[in-house]
């Protein structure tokens, strides 16, 4: 669970480092969990990358440190907060997403990022 204006960690090489969540447009609630997309603004990036610092996307999450309950009644939970950013086709900025991600994002349909993913959990 991710609240407005909680900062995440960015898990693909599209060049952001870490962001901030100031939007959570589909979900009802005041957060996001796995496989909510979000709306995020870019607070820290590497220079010459395709995301610049102060630039607003659209981001799926992909790891939250919170716990969240399967339907067989196991948890998942990391170590960290991350989202992966998206482009207006609701593709990956990035080539590569670094780290495991949870398979909640894989069932919500963002079956590129689990093919793109090292590992699904």
């Amino acid at each position: 669970m991710i609240p407005r204006q909680g900062y995440a960690n960015v898990a693909d090489n599209s060049g952001a480092k870490r962001v901030q969540i100031i939007g959570i447009p589909y979900a009802p609630r005041g957060y996001a969990t796995v496989g909510d997309v979000v709306t995020v603004t870019v607070k820290d990036a590497a220079p010459n990358s395709p995301a610049k610092k102060g630039k607003v996307y659209r981001a799926v999450v992909v790891r939250t440190k919170k716990e969240v309950r399967r339907s067989d009644g196991s948890y998942i939970k990391f170590d960290d907060n991350a989202v992966v950013l998206l482009n207006q086709y609701g593709e990956p900025l990035g080539t590569r997403i670094l780290g495991p991600i949870a398979r909640e994002v894989r069932n919500r349909g963002f079956t590129r990022l689990a093919s793109l993913a090292p590992e699904v959990v």
